[in-house]
């Protein structure tokens, strides 16, 4: 059937376009900024439900021309919203005060919103025309929304992002086509001579229209501004786009931290920026390691001054700078670990004589992996392993990291890390030094979990701070600092201008020597967590230093709510910059969500009640009522995302990268539920039908029964079945994660068709609003389980889905 093609195209074209939007926003602002506009652009969804509510009976009597004309204008609009969104002033960093700003972000918004409220006109559009196929059309957009996500993933490995979204935009084109195959007569005929232009408008739309431009205010933006700057390479990939970057005239001067005492500085360098910021250096080399010795200026260097040439693992290995300081202390061997295969491209090939062929050589090791997936398959030993400033210093300073998931720096991930340590080994973990202090501490009370976790009876004495005027390193031991090491510790600082924060019988007066503070902040906090009133401590500090874990893995919230309120009372002395703003905008998101959603759905329900007083279709014994329409397509929208969300999360470190995950199990859930769906059409007749008892109290009983079911052998089941397959080979793996989530997402697709055919059957005016309910309920979802997952974790948001769905079932079949 056409059609059911013309709706995969479709919902696959949308997925796609969801994705890429987040790409090019986390390019062109941050990715907190793009988490927020996608999120709240997706409302379009939801308006369309309400749009349809009213308009689909004149719709419905001119299906095809208004699905394939929906289509054509997703893909025009899509291209369109993009071009001007652009060209929109917006600037984050005045959000808050800034009038003008906000109104910058409402028309993002509503920009945004338009491609996806074309999309869902069209497929709503199907849902109340063909009542009797609704579990082939969900069938067909869960199957192309699942093929859609890894196409996109896939093409952005070798097309620009303005090439993914023509290609995004020819698509929503073809969907266009199919649907007019339907249509007859004049209509018909106009439809396809209207394609030809809009196709070749489509695939020649310029591309610096569509280009992703940094802000002005991203390093990037700032770097080129320099006279004589350049970009001299570029490198685009789902995992961030690279600019390289000449500056000749100010040449970069690249070495995070460098001691004030320092007399040295780096050799010509090449500034490398991933999505606009986080820049790392390419530093020449020409064979003289003496020309890199201001690497030894820095705190990262200092677990090299406690070790003999050690073996040494890099997690993170970026640009290569921790390679030629762990050569320029003799390490015995070199694992480095980079999550970017182009940066170690960029590096390695076409500037490897510029970087001295700095991945090469027979100490070195390189692997293309994500730093705690790797620590956990391997099986070799380490006498150092180090992690240096994996973020960039502004999007630190900003909070922007709140809303990032990262194993890096969890409670488990000290635990696999200290596991992966010879005896007297070092783990050396360096970060930006903020004021307040929040990174340094909550690293600090993380080990002295961990060590507890591992058995260490005096957890205390395997650790040391140290700080300069911008960054920290925290060493852990895996056994008890010696008198020799300390004493070594301590020549390093004084040699060098740098601060003593901790060590096993530090004296206050020891401490604020040379980068001078109000008051010795990490000194202080560091005793008061090693006391006996540590809990205390933590409660009452004005940001939150309870150590992330894998089932809260957001080591970057460091918010208290008392602490926003206060903060915001002080932003006339300059109290908003120290707000965590990723977490914020989180909260702004969620409000917005739920107004918006709290008027779309209430608007049409007097309209809805009339037309169905009219057509003698009001509530029936049978027929069930508005709320409990609501309730149900409600509770389905939270719960679908909920679970696939924590399944992203849980995955990532089995698969070994975030990509992997984001891929396999997105398209998992997805392809299986569309299978379901069908099924669920299988199971509707088997039942019954859709009017009869046994269609309420058994197809969406067994659907919900077997989500449960399932969902709670994996919350039983699935850890200790990950932790004994992550040594098995990718391909496995993945052969593995495919299997455990077909299960539950093929019952997942099942309760919405169900639920929505009952209502064909029953209320069929009302399909459409209960199709928009569901939409608002996905995009609040979102934001929701985000929140959640950060302040009780991925466990209870799990939990809370299978209470939804139990309540699904209770609230709108009446199970037994």
């Amino acid at each position: 059937m056409p059609l059911l093609f013309a709706v995969a195209a479709l919902s696959g074209a949308a997925l796609a376009f969801e994705i890429l939007v987040m790409r090019l926003f986390a390019i062109i602002q941050w990715h907190h900024v793009a988490y927020m506009v996608i999120s709240l652009a997706l409302l379009g969804y939801g308006v369309a439900g309400t749009f349809l509510a009213f308009t689909k009976e004149w719709l419905k009597r001119r299906f095809d021309l208004a699905f394939a004309a929906s289509a054509a204008l997703f893909a025009l609009s899509a291209l369109a919203s993009v071009t001007v969104v652009e060209r929109i002033p917006f600037n984050p960093l005045e959000f808050g005060w800034d009038f003008d700003q906000q109104l910058n972000l409402a028309a993002l918004y509503l920009l945004l919103a338009l491609p996806f409220f074309f999309v869902a006109s069209a497929i709503g559009l199907s849902y109340s025309h063909l009542t009797r196929e609704i579990g082939g059309i969900y069938r067909a957009d869960l199957l192309g929304a699942g093929l859609g996500s890894l196409a996109i993933i896939g093409l952005l490995f070798v097309l620009d992002p303005e090439d993914g979204l023509r290609a995004i935009g020819a698509l929503g084109l073809i969907a266009s086509a199919l649907a007019l195959l339907g249509a007859k007569g004049k209509g018909r005929l106009a439809g396809f001579a209207c394609l030809a232009p809009l196709l070749a408008l489509v695939l020649l739309w310029p591309g610096a229209l569509i280009a992703p431009t940094p802000s002005e205010y991203k390093a990037l933006s700032l770097a080129l501004r320099v006279p004589g700057a350049e970009i001299i390479a570029q490198r685009t990939s789902p995992l961030g786009r690279l600019d390289l970057v000449e500056s000749p005239t100010i040449p970069f001067r690249h070495a995070p931290g460098l001691s004030l005492a320092s007399r040295l500085e780096p050799p010509e360098q090449l500034g490398l920026f991933t999505d606009g910021d986080s820049m790392q250096a390419i530093t020449r080399f020409e064979g003289d390691l003496e020309r890199l010795a201001y690497l030894d200026m820095q705190t990262g260097a200092l677990p090299y001054h406690l070790l003999e040439r050690p073996k040494t693992l890099l997690l993170g290995s970026g640009t290569g700078g921790g390679i030629w300081l762990a050569r320029l202390h003799g390490a015995a061997s070199i694992d480095a670990v980079e999550l970017n295969p182009q940066t170690v491209e960029l590096v390695k090939d076409r500037f490897a004589a510029f970087a001295g062929h700095v991945y090469e050589g027979p100490e070195l090791s390189v692997h293309i992996a994500e730093a705690r997936s790797f620590v956990q398959t391997t099986q070799a030993s380490y006498d150092l392993i180090q992690l240096s400033l994996l973020d960039s210093f502004s999007a630190a300073a900003a909070g922007v990291h709140a809303l990032n998931e990262s194993a890096t720096y969890t409670k488990e991930a000290f635990e696999a890390y200290l596991a992966r340590l010879e005896e007297g080994g070092l783990l050396a973990i360096t970060r930006w030094l903020r004021v307040p202090p929040r990174d340094a501490l909550k690293l600090f009370a993380t080990a002295l979990q961990a060590l507890e976790a591992r058995g260490a009876s005096e957890p205390e004495n395997q650790l040391a701070l140290i700080r300069g005027w911008k960054t920290t390193t925290l060493l852990v031991k895996n056994g008890a600092f010696e008198a020799d090491e300390i004493a070594a510790l301590r020549r390093f600082c004084t040699e060098r201008w740098f601060d003593l924060a901790y060590y096993p019988g530090i004296e206050a007066g020891e401490v604020n020597r040379y980068n001078l503070l109000e008051r010795p902040y990490l000194y202080l906090g560091t005793k008061a967590l090693i006391g006996p009133q540590a809990q205390s401590f933590m409660g009452n500090y004005k940001y939150a230093l309870e150590p992330a874990t894998d089932d809260k893995p957001y080591f970057g919230h460091f918010l208290k709510w008392r602490a926003l309120v206060e903060l915001i009372g002080l932003r006339a002395k300059g109290g908003l910059a120290l707000v965590e703003w990723g977490y914020v905008i989180l909260l702004a998101t969620l409000a917005l969500a739920l107004a918006a959603s709290a008027v779309f759905i209430l608007l049409p329900i007097p309209f809805l009640k009339r037309a169905a007083r009219s057509r003698s279709q009001g509530p029936s014994s049978e027929g069930p009522g508005f709320a409990r329409i609501a309730g149900y397509f409600f509770a389905l929208g939270l719960a679908f995302l909920f679970i696939e969300i924590a399944f992203i999360q849980r995955f990532t470190l089995f698969l070994g990268h975030p990509l992997y995950a984001v891929a396999v199990v997105l398209a998992a859930f997805l392809v299986f539920a569309g299978i379901g769906s069908g099924f669920s059409q299988w199971l509707t007749k088997e039942a019954g039908g859709p009017s009869s008892a046994g269609y309420r109290g058994r197809a969406i009983a067994i659907a919900i029964s077997g989500i449960i079911l399932v969902a709670l052998a994996h919350l039983v089941a699935l850890p200790p079945l990950i932790e004994s397959a992550v040594a098995l080979p990718r391909a496995a793996k993945i052969a593995l994660a495919l299997l455990l989530i077909a299960p539950l997402a093929f019952f997942m697709g099942m309760p919405f068709p169900l639920g929505l055919s009952r209502i064909a059957h029953d209320r069929p005016a009302l399909v459409p609003w209960a199709f928009g309910i569901n939409g608002f309920a996905s995009v609040i979802s979102a934001v929701l389980a985000t929140l959640l997952a950060i302040h009780l974790g991925f466990t209870v948001v799990v939990g809370l889905a299978l209470a939804l769905y139990l309540s699904a079932a209770l609230v709108f079949g009446r199970a037994r």
